[in-house]
Parts: structure tokens; C-alpha cells; sequence
């Protein structure tokens, strides 16, 4: 204990990474417990103006047995880690396709439903499940928090299922929105907590493989639902564009109550004292995330008020909400539109139109994984340039190359869809500008890791909640637009704000970041 005429010391930092076994702090220098997506800290402030705590009220505090302890998820066995992370992929994999698969079967919704085919409702059926994602990390991260991700993927998977499930049996346009609504604040949570289950079975230096096979899920599954939703809509009714996605769901549901366990660090320590004080009779062991003055109300508060503070609070957050909101608006505009470009002005079915959208998910494969290889080889490089020290900016010289892609293969698609040309060149224009929104995609959310590191979970959650919206509301206009413009000067219009917003900012980032992370409160500061 040092002794001071201050009333506290630094923080020091015990995540749930700790190995080692910490006895008899008292639980009154237990002072707050911030736990963000696999950052996890827990600040002890011990005040030298309180007097040392008697025997009697000294109580133990619970962490893992050693580095080797097996209940630690790290711990587990490589086919274990791999087999929960790849469910848990899955998880986060069916939800995106349960949002866009109904795409191509919106002429025949709309005309069992009474729809005006080309509304703003018609497209509203598809793009409501989007509006649920914004809600839905705000609800669920916090709920994890307080009983783990085990228990809210399962629930939330259930919530997915049992509403997708009744969109095929609705009667009227507005049972169809609610249904799909609540079918996306369900699938919503896998998109949240699945990145927190990689961080808590891997370590940073075995992460990279787990992490690139998880990040596949969110960004292949939107334009794998459209691919065999074609198909689907071709051959059968509408409503077997859900039942499919119900029945594959179902599985995984079953293949989740086998193979996934909890994995949340500070929910396994909480039921290790739990049984601890169950066996002794002794009511002073504690796990450091026990806090008996937490309540619940001031978890669920901080988990959604917090996004909502960083995106008016925090410049970094600001532009990048913003470009990603044009990312995902662009491909959930795609989303809307791709089938009509082949079925009107190429006079292909709808099952083939819907093997177009092999160019989305091929694009967004290869700009994902190739993305975050080259991320880390640049990263190291600079780091070991500027002697060893790493800074957040380093994760932005890849940006600066694959922002322009966007412009590039929206301005290909547009004129050569609307010139007709051969297929291969608007699939191609796709492609390009795929490639951008899967290694824009990956630059992004590493650089807002790297720059919040305790808080990035919030950032994160802000910036996903803002993007929906957009994936929401740009498809309500995808028809009007290109009615108006055509697919030549729509695409390029949204190529310009492409070009706008996504091109300057990692070169302002660049040179400016780190001047604004010097006077953000949530920023780190520590370079590493």
C-alpha cells in the first residue's frame, strides 16, 4: 500500500486474462468494472484515507487457478475453440440471410399481400429487418453482460426463429413488417456477441484465423440469402423463402445446445465463487466482477446510452458511422435492385438473376480476408519503422487504397448495366466495389478497436446502430432513384458520396488522429 497524500492510486488493471490467484483484497477497494467486448479491466483504487479493513471483513477474490486452469475458455482444446466458434459463425451467418433471402420473392409477396409492387412498402418488407440491428446491440450487449453470452445467443436465436417463422403466415403487410422486425432484433445479437466469443477463446496472438472465419459470417451471409432465395422463389411459394431459413435455423439452434458453452470470463469467475461460497459456507469470496452495488438498471442504461454518447460525442466515431452507413446502404441497396437489373434488362429468370450475387459475397470474401492479412503485414512493418511502437493511424494506409474501389465499381456497374453490356462487366463493376466494402469493413473496425481499446465495444455499437439505419432507409428509394436516373447516373451519384466521404478521411485520420485522441476522454492514448 503506498502511502500518500493522495486519496487514490493509478488504476491497475486485472482482466480476465489473469492467471493468478488474488487473495484477500478487500472488496471495498473494488471501485468500478468496466467490461467492453473482450476488454475487460477491473480498476482497485485503494484509499489511504480509509482505515485497513479488519480480518473478519476481508474477503477473497476469485480468479482463475493458474494459467492453466481448464475452466478457462483459452484453455480449452483447439477442437473445442474451433468447434464453438464456428456455431457461433453460424449463428451470426443465418440471421444476415434470413434478411435479404425474401429479395427476389418481393413480386410475389407483394401480390398475395396487396402491395404496390415498386413501393416504398414493397421494399420496406425487406429492409425493416435491417432498422432491428440498430436497436438490438443496444439490448442485448448489456443483457450479456449481466448473464452472459450463452444464455442470450441461445434466447435470442429462439426470439430469430420463432418470428421468421410467422413471417410466412402473415395476412397483411403490416403482420409481415412486425414479424420481420422482431426477426431482426432476435438476429441481431449473434452480430453483437459474436466477436466477444473469438476474444474469449483466443488470444491475441492466436486470433487472426478465428477472427477472419468469423468476419466471413456478417459479410457473405447478405448476399448468400438473395443467391438461394432465387432459387427458391423460382420454383415455390414465397413463404419457403422463411420456412428454409426456419428449418436451417432449427439445426443450428440444435447444434448450439450440443456444442456451445459459456465462454464470457466474467460470468465463469462469478459462478466460481458462486460455488465457492455454496461449498464453504463463507459468504467472502467474490469474483473481481461482482459488485454488490451494480444494479442492473445501471448496466442496461450505460450499454445504450453510451453508443449514442460516442456518436455525438467523438469525431472519429462521426465519420465513420457515416461511411459506414453508406457501406451498408450500398450493399443492401444492391440487395433490392440486383434481381430486377437481370430479370428486366437481361431477361434472365429469377433463379439465375440470383447467381449474380455470387459477385457480392466473392467480393466481400476477398476484400475481408486479403484485408486483414494485409492490415497485419503493413501494421508490423510501420510499426517496426517507427521503432517498435504501434499507433491506431497505422491501421489507415490500407483505407486509403481500398476506399477508392467504391467509387471505381459502382461507376463500372452503373454504365455497363445500363449500357447492357455482357453480364460479366456490371458483375465485375460489383466485384470491385464488394472488395471495398469487405476490406473498408475490416480497416475500419480495427482502427475503432485500436483507438477506444477499453471502450470499443461502445464505439463499435455505435457506429453498427448508425449504419442500419441507412440499411434501412436506402433500399425505400433504390426504385425512384433508378426510375429517375437510371442505373448509370444513380450508381454514380452514389459512388460521388462514396468518394466524399471515404476517400479524405483516412488521410485526415492520418495525420490529425492523434491529435484527437488527445483530447477525446474515451480515446486511448497508449501506444503499444
Amino acid at each position: 500500500m503506498e502511502s500518500s497524500s493522495k486519496t487514490s492510486r493509478t488504476p491497475s488493471p486485472i482482466s480476465s486474462d489473469d492467471t493468478t490467484v488474488q487473495a484477500r483484497i478487500p472488496l471495498s477497494n473494488v471501485n468500478s468494472c468496466d467490461l467492453e467486448n473482450g476488454s475487460r479491466q477491473l480498476k482497485l483504487v485503494e484509499s489511504s484515507t480509509s482505515p485497513p479493513p479488519s480480518e473478519k471483513s476481508e474477503s477473497f477474490l476469485v480468479t482463475w487457478d493458474g494459467p492453466d486452469d481448464p475452466d478457462n475458455p483459452r484453455n480449452w482444446t483447439n477442437r473445442r475453440r474451433w468447434t464453438v466458434t464456428l456455431v457461433v459463425s453460424l449463428f451470426t451467418f443465418i440471421s444476415p440471410v434470413g434478411s435479404s433471402i425474401s429479395s427476389p420473392a418481393l413480386p410475389q409477396i407483394s401480390r398475395d399481400l396487396n402491395i404496390p409492387p415498386g413501393s416504398v412498402l414493397e421494399n420496406m418488407t425487406l429492409s425493416i429487418f435491417v432498422l432491428a440491428y440498430a436497436l438490438g446491440p443496444l439490448i442485448w450487449g448489456p443483457l450479456s453482460e449481466l448473464f452472459g453470452r450463452l444464455v442470450i445467443l441461445q434466447v435470442s436465436n429462439i426470439w430469430f426463429l420463432v418470428f421468421n417463422t410467422l413471417c410466412p403466415i402473415s395476412k397483411t403487410p403490416t403482420q409481415l413488417l412486425v414479424f420481420r422486425f422482431l426477426a431482426g432484433f432476435g438476429g441481431a445479437a449473434p452480430q453483437s456477441l459474436g466477436g466477444g466469443v473469438v476474444g474469449d477463446l483466443w488470444s491475441p496472438e492466436e486470433r487472426g484465423m478465428a477472427m477472419s472465419v468469423y468476419s466471413l459470417a456478417p459479410l457473405v451471409g447478405p448476399s448468400t440469402g438473395p443467391l438461394v432465395g432465387g432459387w427458391i422463389a423460382e420454383r415455390v411459394p414465397w413463404k419457403w423463402v422463411f420456412w428454409s431459413v426456419s428449418i436451417a435455423d432449427a439445426l443450428l439452434q440444435i447444434a448450439g445446445f450440443i456444442f456451445i458453452r459459456e465462454t464470457y470470463a466474467p460470468e465463469l469467475l462469478k459462478r466460481k465463487a458462486k460455488k465457492m461460497r455454496t461449498r464453504t459456507g463463507e459468504d467472502k469470496y467474490r469474483s473481481p466482477f461482482e459488485r454488490p452495488d451494480r444494479h442492473w438498471t445501471a448496466v442496461m442504461a450505460r450499454g445504450m446510452v453510451k453508443p449514442v454518447v460516442f456518436l455525438f460525442t467523438e469525431p472519429i466515431v462521426q465519420v465513420f458511422a457515416l461511411y459506414m452507413a453508406v457501406l451498408y446502404g450500398v450493399l443492401y441497396l444492391t440487395m433490392t435492385s440486383f434481381v430486377k437489373v437481370y430479370t428486366d434488362q437481361y431477361g434472365e429468370t429469377t433463379g439465375l438473376a440470383g447467381v449474380h450475387y455470387l459477385a457480392v459475397a466473392l467480393g466481400s470474401t476477398v476484400g475481408g480476408q486479403i484485408g486483414a492479412r494485409a492490415l497485419n503485414i503493413i501494421y508490423r512493418k510501420l510499426k517496426a519503422r517507427n521503432g517498435g511502437v504501434g499507433t491506431p493511424e497505422m491501421r489507415l494506409p490500407l483505407l486509403m487504397v481500398s476506399a477508392t474501389t467504391l467509387p471505381i465499381g459502382l461507376v463500372i456497374y452503373g454504365w455497363t448495366a445500363n449500357a447492357r453490356l455482357f453480364w460479366f462487366l456490371p458483375d465485375l463493376g460489383v466485384f470491385i466495389y464488394s472488395i471495398g466494402i469487405g476490406g473498408n469493413w475490416t480497416c475500419i473496425q480495427t482502427y475503432l478497436v485500436d483507438n477506444y481499446a477499453l471502450y470499443a465495444a461502445s464505439a463499435i455499437a455505435g457506429v453498427s446502430s448508425f449504419r442500419s439505419f441507412a440499411g434501412f432507409g436506402f433500399p425505400l428509394f433504390a426504385d425512384k432513384m433508378y426510375a429517375q436516373l437510371g442505373d448509370g447516373w444513380g450508381n454514380s451519384i452514389l459512388a460521388l458520396i462514396c468518394l466524399v466521404i471515404g476517400c479524405p478521411s483516412p488521410f485526415i485520420f492520418y495525420r490529425y488522429g492523434p491529435r484527437l485522441r488527445a483530447w477525446s476522454n474515451a480515446a486511448s492514448v497508449e501506444q503499444s
